[in-house]
């Protein structure tokens, strides 16, 4: 019954209402005189629909004759979605009020994005998928270009949105050769006609292969990766920070439902896409972010290298590997959502600066911040025992379980060449040459994120990582079983 799907969907129409009503009402009133109310209400919404969803019922249901799916998996990865997306808000309003960016559209546009990654994470149908894709995506070309007076700015939403383009192109023409092949836009129909064969059809495998460099492309997957970089550097600081977080755990999520969803029948036709996707990940972006001078340009390329290990996981094809993908993002985001807070706080006279050498001798000016650097630093390298050291182990153990023993070994080497641009930073903080000081006028908020993200990465492989770890199983179960 129509009311019965209306309830499944109540936490998206909640948000989604929220926002084009919010819309109407700053349009006819205050505009950018309310953009900073605006910010902080829609924060505050999203931390309020992310405790409903984790505080909901324990069950799986489907919605709109099995095309929408609220299960243990979607749900996790909305509460992660909602929470990242909340605190990059609450991060970015020193910075874009600085430097006249905040605008009353930002955060109802981040909204927005936000509604079509939810939808993204519950698709049970290629159609749905789509719509929620192409939500999240027209939100966020909009967004990577909001300093419309600033080239690198207006370049970046230019090259999002060219390549974006493309990449739907590729992922329209996979789900139309599915549909094609299967008679069916959904999953569980499609995973209907590849039971009882050992492979797909050609037909059915060429589509699988097109819809899999279209979803690459937006978790920024070598070799569809080229358009990570330019947007990273030339977005403003907060949007490059959203983009380093929520969508990227909604596109891995996406692409956790398409391959167990719709192709679990399948699993050793799309593993040696999606390992092939993860090793050439790990190695470039380890590799090319060796020679980066600016650290938001860095953080794409450590993000191509990472998006690598987190596919390892998934290129395990059972619960196992979707739990370690699950914990995996879960551990990046924080990891990230603590080194942007402290990109966004590196500024000197006034002036935002996001060059690595502004770092130099950080330990001698703010010892705190320095702290801070070496441990996001040394978790990002997998450095034990900081957290991200348990989130690489997890996918490790996950592959050499599942029988890619070779893909795990690639993941360590990998690892260890990332290590050394991680550990460069970690130099030039505490040995490094003379330089102008940064400014100390910090933001409380920023203050707060850094040193929470620093110490749930210093003591959580004890503590939050037991805490994640069962909602993980439970959401891994819900997709893989």
């Amino acid at each position: 019954m129509l009311t019965n799907d209306l309830s499944v969907v109540l936490p998206e129409l909640a948000l989604a209402t929220y926002a084009m009503l919010a819309l109407v009402v700053i349009v006819y009133t205050g505009k950018d005189a309310l953009a900073h109310v605006s910010l902080w209400v829609t924060a505050a919404v999203m931390v309020v629909v992310a405790l409903w969803i984790g505080v909901g019922p324990d069950q799986t249901q489907m919605a709109f004759n099995g095309t929408f799916a609220d299960d243990a998996f979607s749900r996790f990865a909305k509460v992660v979605i909602l929470l990242s997306a909340a605190i990059v808000l609450v991060m970015s309003q020193d910075f874009m009020t600085k430097h006249d960016l905040m605008r009353f559209e930002y955060p109802l546009l981040v909204a927005l994005a936000v509604v079509g990654m939810m939808v993204m994470v519950s698709a049970s149908d290629l159609i749905v998928l789509y719509m929620g894709l192409e939500l999240q995506s027209l939100s966020l070309y909009v967004v990577a270009s909001l300093r419309r007076d600033h080239a690198k700015s207006t370049e970046a939403g230019l090259k999002y949105f060219v390549l974006g383009a493309l990449s739907s192109g590729l992922l329209l023409y996979g789900c139309s050769l599915v549909y094609g092949y299967a008679g069916t836009t959904n999953f569980a129909g499609i995973i209907e006609t590849t039971q009882g064969s050992d492979h797909l059809s050609v037909g059915l495998l060429i589509g699988l292969v097109f819809v899999l460099a279209g979803l690459a492309f937006k978790v920024s997957a070598a070799p569809f990766h080229m358009w990570t970089p330019d947007v990273y550097e030339g977005s403003p600081t907060p949007i490059t920070a959203f983009f380093a977080t929520a969508p990227k755990m909604a596109a891995m999520a996406l692409f956790g439902r398409v391959v167990h969803d719709a192709f679990g029948g399948a699993v050793g036709d799309w593993q040696q896409v999606i390992a092939a996707f993860a090793v050439i990940s790990m190695f470039l972006g380890a590799i090319a972010a060796i020679g980066q001078t600016d650290l938001k340009r860095l953080m794409a390329y450590s993000s191509i290298a990472h998006m690598g290990f987190a596919l390892m996981g998934l290129a395990a094809g059972d619960a196992g590997g979707v739990e370690a993908m699950l914990l995996y993002m879960t551990i990046y985001v924080l990891m990230n959502l603590g080194m942007f807070a402290v990109i966004l706080s590196m500024s000197r006279d006034g002036r935002p600066v996001t060059d690595i050498a502004s770092l130099n001798l950080l330990s001698r000016t703010d010892p705190m911040k320095a702290l801070v650097v070496l441990v996001l630093m040394f978790s990002l390298a997998g450095v034990p025992p900081f957290l991200g050291f348990f989130a690489k182990y997890a996918v490790l153990v996950a592959a050499v379980e599942a029988g890619l023993t070779w893909l795990a070994v690639a993941g360590v080497i990998a690892s260890v060449i990332g290590a050394f641009y991680y550990l460069r930073i970690v130099f030039f903080v505490f040995f490094g040459s003379e330089r102008d000081p940064l400014d100390q006028n910090d933001p409380l908020v920023l203050r707060a994120v850094m040193a929470v993200s620093a110490l749930l990465l210093l003591i959580g492989s004890t503590g939050l990582f037991m805490v994640v770890q069962d909602p993980a199983t439970a959401a891994a179960i819900a997709l893989a079983n």
